[in-house]
Formats: structure tokens, C-alpha cells, sequence
């Protein structure tokens, strides 16, 4: 699910999914370079003058600050309230856990590299310990933990859980103060129980939503942020008990899009629909849909972002591991850069950058 796992209206729908070309720095591909010759050696000195030497000390120079750092997730915070992974370059450590969370405090080493419009979700001064068993992250925050607005004590929770479980072997999360054991939250007391797990949700979303108890959670990925910093968002929903496919409800919440006045974007139009039952094999989900998928009817393509949403959004679901998609029954689509789309599988660094 990041660094070690392997781990989302109808015209705004199709022109974001459109106009917003490659998830340039979403999953850290990066755009397409041309290829160029290398500069050639020059004879006379002259201190702005680019040598090959010195383009192959900056090479170097940025591979040994690549091979230092370690691309991590972590869940802060944006102007919106709500809580979103931001992946960022943190120095190399044989304590990564320990690292992402001291990251998340507010005045801490995340102060020099916080993205714009974010802000950090821990009180200022907390200190943590971190010791991973079995499945388990046990955490220990100082006194400082419980100085928190109320009003952050739900995106707290959701950030440590969700930051800490992108690590591979840990599931669950054991929260204790001091060193005493805490069964809730310090500020508002909502309940956590022994431990905390994803299955807690985030960024809870029910606003259509009369009866809880006939309802099941999915987390579902729209677009957030704004023009020049987009970034995908995890909602968790409810949909009905009855529905016993929650890759149908996945799909369905994604064209139902985002509550209103959340300042999120939908991800499909609202004319997608699935022309028959999802299959499943082998940890690859089939989906076939009516041609309201293409991001272009003239060109006929299916958008990377509209993609993304969808492999965020389902593999979330537990044995899903890439999403195929067709269309009208046809398996030979492609994507805007016209290439044949195969099977897509979950990036394993999400929102590394604004697109």
C-alpha cells in the first residue's frame, strides 16, 4: 500500500478525467522526456560553462541522494480537513515507522518538506516510540498526544492508523499515553478499542445515509485540491447490506461521486454502468462497461485518472491486486498515449506530486 506493500456532472467528469493528462506526479511516472546528447566537452575554462565532468557529478550527486532517502506515505492534512497521503522523501532509517510517525508533528522534521496546503496532524512537541510484533504497531506517545484540537481527534486517529499500516507485516494499531494503555481518544474519547486497523475508515462520508446499521463501509478515491495540485482523497461510505458485491458498490459509489459541497470531484460520469457482473481471478477484477468510460468518444481512450481512481478504489478490497477494464465486451482499448491498457495494478507511491 506504499513503501513496502504491494500494495479511487457528467461533462466535469469527463473533462477532468481528460484534461488532467498522465497523473503527472501522482504515482510518480513523470512525463515523457526527449531524448537529448549529452553536452560535449569544452576546452577553455569558464565557471558557467557545463562539462561533461561536471553534468556527470550532478548525475552522481542526485543518484546518491536517491539512494539515501526512502519514499514514504504519509496522511496529513489539507485545507479542506481532509485526511490525505502525501508521499515524501525521508532520509533512509532502520526505523521507518518510528520516522513517518515523528513526521506528522506539527513544528517537527516535517516542517522544511510539507506541501502547500497541507499541515501537519500531531500536537507540537509529541514524541513517539514505535515496536512492531507479529501484526501489530504498539505506539507511545507523550503527554503532549492528548494537547489536540477536538475537532482533529477523528483525523488523528485515521492518520496514525493509515500512515502506519502502509508498512509491510503491519495490520492493526496499539495506541498507549505515557505508557498507559488507552481505549480511547484522550480529547473527545471516541472509542478505539484494543487496536485500530484501516477497517476504521476515513474522511467518513454519510451524508445520504438515514440508517447506519443496514449499511457496510467502502472507501472509494476522488479527486481533490485544485488546479495545478490535484491529489486523490479516500472516502469511506456506506452502501447497503443487501448488496453482497462490493465491487458493484465500489464502481457505484465512484459514478455517484462525492457528497455535495465537499469540494471534491467525481471520478466516472454519471452515464458509466457495468454491462454485466465483475469477474474475478486470480487477484485480477474484470470489468466491462458501456462506452460512457471513455474519457474521448472520438478518440475512443480511457483516462490514466480515471483509471487510477478505479484501482485505488478496488483494491481496497481485500484479494483484488489489478483492475482490467473493457468495453462493450472489447479488450482492445487503449489509453491516451494510445498504447493497448493491461491490466492495472496499485501504484505503490499515490499523490507523489501536484499534476
Amino acid at each position: 500500500m506504499s513503501i513496502n506493500k504491494k500494495t479511487t456532472i457528467v461533462v466535469s467528469a469527463v473533462l477532468v478525467s481528460s484534461a488532467l493528462l498522465s497523473g503527472c506526479g501522482l504515482f510518480g511516472g513523470g512525463d515523457k522526456k526527449e531524448k537529448i546528447d549529452p553536452p560535449q566537452t569544452v576546452s577553455y575554462e569558464d565557471e558557467d560553462v557545463v562539462t561533461e565532468e561536471s553534468t556527470e557529478d550532478a548525475d552522481q550527486g542526485t543518484e546518491e541522494a536517491e539512494a539515501s532517502t526512502v519514499k514514504t506515505e504519509l496522511y496529513l492534512i489539507d485545507n479542506n480537513g481532509y485526511v490525505v497521503s502525501q508521499v515524501l522523501d525521508l532520509p533512509k532509517t532502520n526505523s521507518v515507522a518510528k520516522q513517518a510517525l515523528e513526521h506528522l508533528v506539527e513544528d517537527g522534521p516535517v516542517t522544511e518538506v510539507l506541501p502547500n496546503n497541507f499541515r501537519a496532524v500531531l500536537p507540537a512537541g509529541t514524541k513517539v516510540s514505535v515496536d512492531i510484533k507479529k501484526d501489530v504497531a504498539n505506539v507511545d506517545f507523550s503527554k503532549e498526544f492528548s494537547e489536540y484540537k477536538p475537532e482533529d481527534e477523528m483525523r488523528i486517529l485515521q492518520a496514525v492508523t493509515w500512515t502506519l499500516t502502509q508498512f509491510d507485516g503491519v495490520e492493526k494499531v496499539k495506541m498507549t499515553l505515557n505508557g498507559n494503555e488507552m481505549d480511547e481518544m484522550p480529547v473527545n474519547g471516541t472509542p478505539i478499542g484494543e487496536t485500530t486497523s484501516r477497517a476504521i475508515g476515513i474522511n467518513f462520508d454519510h451524508s445520504l445515509v438515514t440508517d447506519i446499521s443496514n449499511t457496510k463501509p467502502v472507501t472509494v478515491y476522488y479527486l481533490g485540491g485544485e488546479e495545478g495540485n490535484y491529489y486523490y482523497v479516500p472516502v469511506t461510505k456506506r452502501v447497503s447490506n443487501k448488496n453482497e458485491n462490493n465491487i458493484e458498490a465500489v464502481v457505484a459509489e465512484l459514478v455517484k461521486g462525492p457528497g455535495a459541497g465537499t469540494n471534491l470531484s467525481p471520478s466516472l460520469a454519471k452515464e458509466v454502468e457495468l454491462l454485466e457482473k465483475p469477474e474475478m481471478k486470480d487477484g485480477v477484477v474484470t470489468l466491462n462497461f458501456n462506452e460512457a468510460i471513455y474519457s474521448s468518444f472520438e478518440d475512443k481512450y480511457v483516462s490514466v485518472n480515471l483509471l487510477n481512481a478505479l484501482v485505488l478504489s478496488l483494491t481496497e478490497q481485500k484479494g483484488i491486486e489489478s483492475v482490467a477494464v473493457q468495453v462493450d465486451g472489447n479488450a482492445d482499448i487503449v489509453n491516451e498515449d494510445g498504447k493497448k491498457l493491461e491490466p492495472v495494478t496499485r501504484p505503490e507511491n499515490v499523490n507523489t506530486g501536484s499534476f
